[in-house]
């Protein structure tokens, strides 16, 4: 018993007093100030606005193209880039600047196609990648579709 504990405790001596050498002595001067430089330049974040959100097409008739654009503006401190935008069905269909940074102050613009395949009612979303602060953004079409060749909707006088 005495052995183990005599052997534990010289394990445990020699473990402690090998690891002499200052943590302090292994920094880098150079690397801290990059990565501060990093971190300064990572808080600069783009702010995406839209001129508008959504877009009410109003009555259109079934299968006819529409065209809409969404124009926003970088009102952050970072460059904005747009990695992605998707619409929730395959009848609409956004074009963005892909990939493309945009500086703060500086405006672009998305345009949405839409072909009205469905009836009635009917509101589509297009969801924005960005690399704001909140990642994405969310923008929506709305339309009342009447079938083709239809008259007009309403009371007849």
């Amino acid at each position: 018993m005495k052995r183990i504990f005599f052997t534990l405790s010289f394990v445990s001596v020699l473990a402690l007093t090998s690891c002499k050498e200052a943590a302090s002595s292994k920094i880098n001067v150079a690397n801290v100030e990059v990565a501060a430089e990093r971190d300064a330049a990572a808080k600069k974040v783009p702010v995406m606005e839209f001129d508008k959100v959504e877009h009410d097409f109003g009555t259109i008739e079934q299968n006819a193209p529409q065209e809409t654009i969404f124009t926003f503006k970088n009102t952050g401190e970072g460059p904005l880039i747009i990695t992605d935008a998707t619409s929730s069905c395959g009848c609409t269909v956004p074009e963005y600047p892909k990939n493309t940074p945009i500086l703060p102050g500086e405006t672009g613009e998305m345009l949405v196609k839409f072909n009205g395949a469905g009836q009635n009612q009917i509101t589509k979303t297009i969801n924005v990648v960005t690399n704001t602060s909140k990642g994405n953004e969310t923008l929506r079409i709305k339309a009342f579709i009447t079938p083709k060749g239809a008259g007009p909707v309403g009371p007849v006088k």
